[in-house]
């Protein structure tokens, strides 16, 4: 089923996965924490544009986006508005995800309903690498 008029064609538009996904995620959720890290900084400001003109999502409320001040800021209030019973979401890099991984045992520890939305990169071993794969 489909949401255009009959008659008219609906409008397509080629975008890339990040901004697919901001758009996905800005919809369905209550809160947003993010920390900008390649290469998924796109995701985080795309979703703090749509909140900062005041666009809904599909509950009818503008998505709170918290910008915080390291990625374990970002998973610390993740975990934090799931206590509190909000859609939650972020969004980060394979490099990003490692220093989560404290705040994650956490919210599996609790049966919190979480989304995490990762973009592939490669890891940092002794140099900085942020190239994607």
């Amino acid at each position: 089923m489909s949401s255009t008029p009959i008659g008219r064609k609906p409008k397509l538009v080629t975008i890339d996965g990040n901004t697919a996904v901001a758009h996905v995620a800005h919809a369905v959720s209550e809160v947003i924490a993010i920390y900008p890290i390649t290469p998924s900084s796109v995701m985080g400001e795309i979703s703090d544009e749509k909140s900062a003109r005041g666009e809904k999502n599909i509950f009818g409320t503008v998505p709170l986006v918290a910008e915080m001040q390291s990625e374990g800021g970002a998973a610390g209030a993740v975990h934090g508005s799931l206590q509190a019973g909000a859609l939650t979401t972020t969004f980060t890099a394979s490099q990003g995800l490692l220093l989560m991984i404290p705040n994650m045992y956490k919210i599996a520890g609790e049966f919190l309903p979480a989304v995490m939305h990762v973009s592939a990169r490669s890891l940092s071993t002794q140099a900085l690498c942020i190239f994607g794969d």
